[in-house]
């Protein structure tokens, strides 16, 4: 079985990096449940020999992967977070990184609290105004501008293509974190970006039952280099995490189409409530990158932030209140979750060097992973929570 060719991409999450299992014909990648692989002489054997080096299993992810992203070469790693840190491993101490200063709060930590130490300088900038972007980039030399579009928590998004071709002209590469968006939806790829990363954790394993993490590129010097990475730091997806990944990412495009649909609607029913104060979704005509989502993105994503008129203390009683919206960390599962950031995921974000660097995650800033339950059931579930705050 081969990858098909067409531009369908329900198609290609089926059948992208399947092959028919040659030993008995099985439709699914098996899963290679196995440390080491028999030689037939010194270093002849069958394109594998250890499985930190590789794995038929994640073989077939890692094809998968690319092909989803439209990129030539794929990586799977043991979570995002190793995924983040081995493309940071192409920028050497004293080169500097451009930076949005709207971060997933484990990722500023992986900069600021670990990277920093090793003499990689970190800058951030509102990655949502290009001009920005375009001054930070002329005042200093940069080896990588790092995105999240659309970020975690509150959902802003860059211009892809405009800051690509910013840094290209600058010779800075760009590497976007694509978790939130997830290539049903975003291949930033396409629009210039040199890197696209996941927490396959997310939308594509989809069923809160593994974690993961992906890089997808086009550049075989890239490539090369990340792949050794790979192999001599060790962070790499295990055999059962490739195979529950791939059968995941099967039904990406249909659940990420109930994720939207969703999506639009709790938003609608947050942004009309009376309680609530904002409402951050870049389906809503009231978001300031509304017009750009609609240029860059297939549809708005399941992902959903507000606040409250009362405050975080509202915000606390409404996460306790909430029935089907089960309070936990992560997103991108088929269960809606809710979650309060800077209490929880983006706690790394509260000190003063993340306050000095731009960062402000509002107290009572309400996180949403909106599943794929049914919508009226969903939002008769906030109904109720926000019943009295």
């Amino acid at each position: 079985m081969t990858t098909p060719t067409n531009d369908h991409f329900d198609t290609l999450a089926v059948h992208a990096g399947v092959h028919a299992d040659p030993a008995t014909g099985a439709i699914m990648t098996p899963i290679y449940q196995t440390s080491t692989f028999v030689q037939t002489d010194i270093n002849e054997h069958k394109g594998y020999d250890y499985a930190r080096a590789g794995n038929p299993t994640r073989t077939a992810l890692e094809e998968a992967l690319a092909a989803l992203e439209g990129g030539r070469f794929g990586l799977s790693f043991a979570s995002g977070m190793a995924a983040i840190d081995t493309v940071l491993r192409l920028v050497r101490p004293g080169e500097r990184v451009l930076c949005g200063n709207d971060l997933y709060g484990g990722t500023f930590r992986l900069f600021d609290k670990v990277l920093a130490d090793y003499g990689i300088v970190f800058d951030y900038v509102d990655t949502t105004d290009t001009a920005a972007v375009r001054e930070a980039l002329a005042a200093a030399p940069a080896r990588l501008v790092w995105l999240e579009t659309p970020t975690n928590p509150t959902l802003r998004l860059t211009d892809i293509a405009a800051v690509s071709s910013a840094a290209r002209a600058a010779g800075a590469w760009v590497a976007v974190d694509n978790t939130f968006a997830s290539p049903a939806l975003q291949r930033p790829l396409a629009l210039g970006a040199d890197f696209v990363l996941h927490s396959t954790t997310k939308y594509l394993g989809g069923h809160s039952d593994v974690v993961g993490g992906a890089v997808v590129l086009n550049d075989e010097a890239a490539y090369e280099r990340l792949k050794f990475l790979q192999k001599a730091v060790g962070a790499v997806s295990g055999p059962m995490d490739c195979f529950l990944t791939l059968r995941g990412i099967k039904t990406l495009g249909i659940r990420m189409r109930a994720h939207c649909d969703n999506g639009l609607a709790v938003a609608q029913f947050l942004e009309d409530h009376p309680a609530v104060e904002r409402v951050f979704y870049p389906g809503l005509e009231s978001h300031p990158q509304y017009e750009l989502a609609r240029r860059q993105m297939a549809g708005p994503g399941g992902m959903v932030s507000f606040t409250l008129h009362g405050g975080e203390a509202a915000a606390r009683a409404v996460a306790r209140r909430t029935r089907l919206f089960t309070l936990a960390e992560s997103l991108g599962g088929v269960e809606s979750l809710i979650e309060l950031p800077s209490a929880m995921t983006h706690a790394s974000v509260a000190g003063p060097e993340a306050l000095a660097a731009g960062f402000a995650v509002d107290a009572g800033l309400v996180r949403l992973s909106v599943g794929i339950e049914h919508p009226d059931d969903l939002i008769a579930d906030l109904q109720q929570a926000l019943a009295g705050v």
